[in-house]
């Protein structure tokens, strides 16, 4: 119905520009609001509810948690514990926000040890639910029951006393949430299914009963005689994994330890081995004892076990990681869900490579099953074999029908799956004439002829925000399809090195990648991870920086000869005043050294067995003049890594000759020049990006399709 001129617009409707007439008036909302806002930030779902409760218990040195669950945590949900209680005194102020035993001041967040610490979780249940508390402590004589609404005191029934009532009860405190979300109708109807919730909840407690030793766990649905939970207090990790998911994941778990000093970090828990794989990934972190979620570690995993698992197969992990206190801020999110810490990726690279170590050890046997194909009855059997065992060729014997017995149903692979992961097998590039012809290049890796001197520096913690930004900004634009394929590719050979283009097998498709754009990438990425870490390329004797610069206009001059609008007798020492005063942040940050004198020391060692083309060198100092952003930090940062990166990228060759009707050889250099290029590109660069590039979605325009075995086998079945 349209509004009547002259009536302001309804409560809760958006209005029209034209029908603005002046700003509203800013008021507080009222307390009831707030504590309601603030519950439904916290408490999402019953799961959210008992993992404040399950916390508390622990906290409060509980031995054994029985959880009782009706209607999916919705109609009841009661935890009971056998902690150290509650003081009566305490009762009055336990449901108001803000009201802790475990956070004094500030400060002591920079050291919290305790799953609790902000007094909002018994707060906002008491605003969405009925909350009944019953607790007793050592020296009570008595147990105190006191029911709470809306973060005070209630009586049980209307007319009744609020205060807390002396009860019988044992050791410990019960806490009974009934009727959850009754005054958020549109939450509560939002749910699926009672059943659907009390999956999660057993998530939940699952996690909790895996990592929390010595505390005994019993969950059960209200009416029913056996616990779907029962966990003892004195079992190992291990028998609650078979406890609580089953047997065959818990007897192909291998444990993982690892402790590291410069990032104040330790980690131990249990992983799968490559015997077991699982439809969807199972991930249990813990960082200080709290069950959190991360996405960049789970999905690095991930890719570190799609090495050692079928395709689609995907492991089980638990790890529980203890970093400094100081390190982490657990004050990020309202279910403290999520935690920040510092060096979050130099951590989880660790723990991939000592996942990848300790699967690489254990990957020596593995688990096949074989059957018997004798006439007889079939035996099934398990063998372990480094290899997997060949088929038995099937016997026949006659019958007294004179009848053979049948032959195995084996399957042979289909030849289009089939998959060449064989580093020795024959390469394309053998195949082609212009390399066969060439005797001096060599397929296999060669030294790189460069002496290296190791210092005893110790390598330096990045702390500085702009670099984690940059580094966040690269997780984000990761594609997953493409950092698969070259995580898991077959190097073929190089297509043109003209035009920097290799061909690469991932899986059953031939990829033609540029690999100037992927080291562009990688050295990118490279100088992010390392960043302040870097080697050094010294120069014996130092280098003019003016002499470089000057060089380096020449050749731009000549590159643009008719561009006028600017003064090129300005460029080169702008560019070299300009480089002289950052000498000091360029050699800390990026071990690019400029003498006083205006001489080049040194210039960064980003990879060894891999050095840049120095021809590229005077281009490189001059775009560091123009192309960097010397007046903001992260700008800074980001565009010199890329010129940087673009420095470390191979460099392109002049066309080869191919050598026949008496055509013009290349000169030695040049030849030499093409075999270390054609042995880096392959031994180093590809190994690297095999082991730690991020692929992002920009690689896309650098990578293309040319084969899919599956799609030439339709195309030729169609012949």
């Amino acid at each position: 119905m349209a509004e009547s001129p002259g009536t302001s617009p309804a409560r809760g409707t958006k209005r029209k520009a034209d029908e603005m007439q002046g700003p509203r008036r800013i008021r507080a909302l009222h307390q009831d609001v707030v504590n309601k806002i603030a519950a439904g930030e916290i408490i999402v779902a019953p799961m959210h509810a008992l993992k404040e409760l399950i916390e508390n218990a622990v906290d409060a040195g509980s031995t054994s948690l029985e959880i009782l669950v009706k209607d999916g945590g919705l109609k009841l949900l009661q935890i009971t514990d056998n902690g150290c209680g509650i003081n009566k005194d305490d009762l009055p102020i336990l449901c108001e926000r803000f009201t802790t035993s475990k956070l004094k001041a500030f400060e002591d967040l920079t050291s919290i040890g305790t799953y609790g610490f902000r007094g909002e979780a018994l707060a906002s249940i008491s605003h969405i639910a009925h909350l009944t508390v019953t607790t007793k402590t050592a020296e009570s004589s008595c147990a105190w029951k006191a029911h709470y609404l809306g973060g005070k005191l209630a009586p049980l029934k209307p007319g009744q006393s609020e205060e807390p009532k002396a009860c019988a009860g044992r050791p410990g405190t019960q806490i009974a949430v009934e009727d959850l979300f009754y005054n958020v109708p549109s939450r509560r109807q939002a749910f699926r299914s009672p059943s659907e919730e009390y999956a999660k909840i057993a998530d939940v407690v699952g996690k909790y009963a895996v990592h929390c030793h010595g505390v005994a766990f019993s969950c059960k649905k209200h009416g029913e005689a056996g616990a779907g939970i029962a966990v003892p207090a004195n079992a190992t990790t291990r028998d609650r994994i078979r406890m609580i998911h089953n047997t065959a994941i818990a007897n192909e778990l291998i444990g993982l330890d690892l402790a590291n000093s410069q990032y104040g970090f330790k980690v131990d828990g249990l992983v799968s081995n490559a015997n077991y794989h699982g439809k969807r990934t199972t991930f249990l972190l813990f960082i200080n004892h709290r069950s959190v979620d991360s996405s960049n570690m789970k999905k690095a995993i991930d890719q570190t076990y799609s090495m050692f698992l079928p395709k689609g197969g995907k492991p089980f992990t638990y790890l529980s990681l203890e970093i400094d206190p100081a390190r982490v801020d657990v004050n990020v999110h309202p279910t403290k869900r999520e935690v920040n810490f510092l060096n979050e990726a130099e951590i989880i690279e660790l723990v991939c490579d000592e996942i990848r170590t300790r699967l690489g050890q254990v990957d020596t046997s593995r688990t096949f099953m074989t059957q018997s194909l004798l006439g007889g009855g079939v035996t099934p059997s398990i063998s372990k074999a480094n290899i997997p065992p060949t088929e038995t060729p099937s016997t026949q014997r006659p019958t007294q029908q004179g009848r053979s017995t049948a032959k195995p149903s084996t399957q042979k692979p289909y030849e289009n799956n089939l998959v060449r992961t064989d580093a020795k097998s024959r390469k394309i590039t053998t195949m082609l004439p212009q390399l066969q012809s060439n005797a001096t290049l060599s397929r296999e890796p060669t030294a790189d002829g460069v002496e290296y001197e190791y210092t005893e520096r110790e390598a330096t913690i990045c702390r500085l925000t702009t670099v984690k930004a940059l580094r966040a900004t690269v997780r984000e634009n990761m594609h997953n399809e493409l950092t698969d394929a070259f995580a898991n590719h077959s190097f073929v050979g190089i297509v043109d090195d003209r035009k920097r283009i290799a061909a690469i097998q991932g899986g059953v498709k031939l990829f033609l990648v540029d690999y100037g754009m992927v080291a562009a990438e990688y050295f990118y990425q490279l100088g992010l991870t390392d960043f302040g870490n870097f080697g050094s390329i010294r120069f014996n004797p130092p280098l003019s920086l003016k002499e470089l610069l000057d060089i380096a206009v020449e050749q731009a001059k000549a590159q643009e000869p008719d561009r006028t609008d600017f003064n090129w007798d300005e460029v080169a020492p702008t560019v070299y005043d300009q480089l002289v005063s950052k000498a000091g942040m360029l050699t800390e940050y990026f071990s690019l050294e400029i003498s006083p004198e205006g001489d080049l020391l040194s210039i960064p060692l980003m990879m060894k067995g891999y050095m840049p083309s120095l021809a590229k060198l005077p281009h490189f100092l001059i775009r560091l003049g123009p192309h960097v952003n010397w007046r903001d930090e992260k700008g800074c940062f980001h565009s010199f890594l890329r010129e940087l990166a673009s420095f470390y990228a191979p460099e392109s060759l002049p066309g080869e000759s191919s050598g026949k009707d008496g055509a013009e050889e290349e000169d030695a250099e040049l030849v030499s020049r093409r075999r270390e290029l054609h042995r880096a590109v392959e031994s180093v660069l590809f190994s690297a990006f095999k082991a730690r590039l991020v692929a992002t979605k920009g690689l896309l325009k650098g990578t293309i399709e040319v084969a899919n075995l599956k799609g030439l086998y339709r195309v030729f079945e169609r012949c």
